[in-house]
């Protein structure tokens, strides 16, 4: 079997520059294993959605995104934004500091082993999430292939973005939580989920696609990335206090156990309130409520 020519995305300040660092070693290994590509490092906050739509809609059969998450939530909405997103599949080699999709989609931490898969016919077809949302009054959408979700979580994720992540794993999310929780209030929101609606008040509402987010927490430990349905996490109205007593249970997964969290499976979610809320994507701070969750089946290719 012939190996189709690779694009290969490199987001150089991934991992506290770090994958600068490491790119002049993964070229080497990429060539030693015989993947034919050429490279392009990312310019900002945008650009591998950009370079990866326009890859695909050139034909490119093979996207390779080489950095944290952020950098595979890019490279995978330029392959759905493109028009060839049935034709171009995304390989993976992590290189940032949270790592929490390719936890849930198998793929091996260690960059060395991830190179040496590249080459295989060995594709997983699995779920995307989209979110819509809105920005400076203007509505938005933006696929997720790991979670996404509104309010304590996505103010989280605004914060940490903001860090820099030179610690790695959880730590920023660890820091961006407790810089965010002294001025965070609940809020009251109107949910649906598939055919039920309700009114309540929430810390969090998660909608996953995928088991893991903040540098490795189970936020949703039952979930599977090719199973059809997106495990909605709600996190009641808890306290600041009663938040970090349980904190601890989140990277267990046994969080879900406790009387202020429920967790459901469905394809399409609506959360809207009087009050702001925000979204984030796939760790990714995006915008304000209200906001709309819906699943599209096996509808990305991955390199396994």
């Amino acid at each position: 079997m012939s190996i189709p020519q690779a694009k290969v995305i490199v987001n150089p300040v991934a991992g506290a520059s770090a994958t600068y660092r490491k790119w002049p070693k993964i070229k080497s290994l990429l060539r030693h294993i015989g993947l034919p590509f050429e490279f392009q490092y990312t310019e900002g906050v945008g650009h591998a959605i950009e370079l990866a739509r326009e890859a695909a809609n050139n034909g490119c059969q093979f996207l390779v995104a080489v950095g944290g998450d952020g950098t595979v939530h890019e490279v995978a909405n330029g392959i759905l934004l493109s028009n060839e997103l049935n034709e171009t599949s995304i390989g993976i080699i992590s290189t940032g500091t949270g790592g929490d999709f390719i936890r849930s989609a198998g793929i091996d931490k260690d960059y060395i082993k991830a190179c040496s898969s590249l080459t295989s016919a060995k594709r997983r077809l699995i779920d995307v999430g989209v979110v819509e949302y809105h920005k400076d009054g203007q509505s938005h959408k933006r696929f997720f292939v790991n979670s996404s979700g509104v309010g304590f979580d996505a103010g989280v994720a605004e914060t940490s973005n903001r860090l820099p992540k030179f610690l790695g794993g959880t730590i920023p999310y660890v820091i961006g939580l407790l810089k965010s929780l002294a001025g965070y209030t609940n809020k009251t929101v109107t949910i649906s989920i598939g055919d039920k609606t309700e009114s309540k008040r929430i810390l969090s509402v998660v909608v996953a696609n995928g088991c893991y987010f903040g540098g490795g927490m189970r936020v949703a430990p039952l979930a599977d990335i090719d199973d059809g349905l997106l495990d909605v996490i709600s996190i009641g109205d808890m306290g600041k206090i009663e938040l970090l007593k349980a904190f601890p249970t989140i990277y267990k997964g046994t969080h879900i156990n406790h009387p202020k969290v429920e967790m459901e499976k469905t394809t399409r979610v609506e959360i809207e309130s009087a009050e702001k809320f925000l979204v984030h994507a796939d760790g990714e701070f995006l915008g304000e409520g209200p906001a709309s969750f819906r699943l599209i089946p096996s509808a990305l290719s991955i390199a396994v």
